[in-house]
């Protein structure tokens, strides 16, 4: 049986909504359990936790202007991505998460240096993504930034 253009439409339609549903939950399980004083705005066109000139005059070192990032999300064509820069710069953040992936899914880790990739909706840790967003403090994320990234006067 050949699939028609209107069952076609509906079903890249159906997936689209599910895909966006996930992305609402995700940035609903990360907010809810992202330590107090970081606030949530658009940063890079993307859904964004960062850390407010309030707590961080300086920003970031690449925009001073920009707040100092932490995590963003994007809903991309084939992917919902995660953007975490303290998985950037923390490789024991990074080893802890890696492993409590691998318990808490089937389906292997797509990630970069600071991207994790799902391609279906369904195969996102909500629960993991959420102790993940607990890990680092404004103020760790701080220290770790400056540590790693602000150069030295």
């Amino acid at each position: 049986m050949k699939a028609t253009a209107a069952k076609t439409k509906a079903a890249d339609a159906s997936s689209e909504e599910l895909k966006k549903k996930a992305f609402e939950e995700l940035k609903k399980t990360i907010q809810k359990n992202l330590p107090k004083g970081f606030e949530t705005g658009i940063q890079f066109g993307m859904d964004a936790f960062f850390v407010p000139h309030s707590l961080y005059p300086d920003g970031y070192h690449c925009q001073p202007k920009v707040a100092l990032p932490f995590i963003s999300l994007a809903m991309q064509k084939n992917f919902i991505a995660v953007y975490h820069m303290g998985i950037y710069a923390d490789p024991m953040l990074m080893d802890w998460f890696v492993k409590e992936y691998e318990k808490s899914s089937t389906v292997k880790l797509d990630m970069g240096k600071s991207c994790i990739r799902f391609k279906k909706p369904k195969d996102i840790p909500f629960e993991l993504m959420g102790k993940l967003a607990k890990k680092m403090t404004v103020k760790d994320w701080i220290t770790l930034y400056e540590k790693n990234y602000k150069k030295k006067k």
